[in-house]
């Protein structure tokens, strides 16, 4: 499972320089990003500041402490140092080396890669890694980043690119972590 995280990490990491080099510099959206807000552009601005609500501190950092508390209640310190952890690294990293590399600006503001989606994205990924059932955690998760995607295009806060581009750079961060995290495997049954 660890190569397959890494893989995974890896991957989302290389999509998020490519994505981010292709949009380098730039103060104008692309095609897609046009494309995006051009079918949003109807949604009343109450309909779209609820949609952008999950990206919020005020949600996402007691969904973190939810998350890690319940994982420390169960002994699981590793998953609760992952749920801790990989949301605060993710958000550092972009917020500090990757915003100010890549350089792509809206409205004076450094967007790329989104940091509304990192901060989301990491606690999505998390969940998927530590809940059962996955498909259900996957499902519900894509639904949230769809539906908070159309808040943060409709408000004027992102391109569509930069939710991309924070959705795959919060995956390499959080698989990442996991891949390398030491795994306490449970002893063999004597009976």
């Amino acid at each position: 499972m660890s190569r397959v995280l890494a893989l995974v990490a890896v991957l989302c990491a290389l999509a998020t320089v490519a994505l981010g080099l292709a949009y380098a510099g730039g103060h104008s959206p692309g095609a897609l990003d046009a494309w995006a807000a051009q079918a949003i552009a109807g949604l009343g601005h109450t309909t779209l500041n609820v949609l952008v609500l999950p990206t919020e501190p005020y949600v996402l950092i007691p969904a973190i402490v939810v998350i890690a508390g319940t994982c420390l209640y169960l002994r699981r310190r590793t998953d609760a140092l992952l749920a801790a952890a990989g949301p605060a690294l993710a958000v550092a990293l972009n917020t500090w080396v990757l915003k100010p590399l890549f350089d792509r600006w809206k409205n004076d503001i450094l967007v790329y890669p989104s940091g509304h989606t990192v901060s989301l994205v990491t606690v999505l990924v998390v969940l998927v890694l530590l809940a059962r059932p996955k498909v259900v955690t996957v499902v519900l998760g894509v639904v949230l980043l769809c539906c908070a995607a159309i808040g943060m295009i409709g408000l004027g806060y992102h391109y569509l690119t930069d939710i991309v581009g924070g959705t795959f750079f919060a995956t390499a961060v959080v698989t990442g972590l996991r891949a390398v995290t030491p795994r306490r495997v449970p002893a063999p049954s004597a009976g």
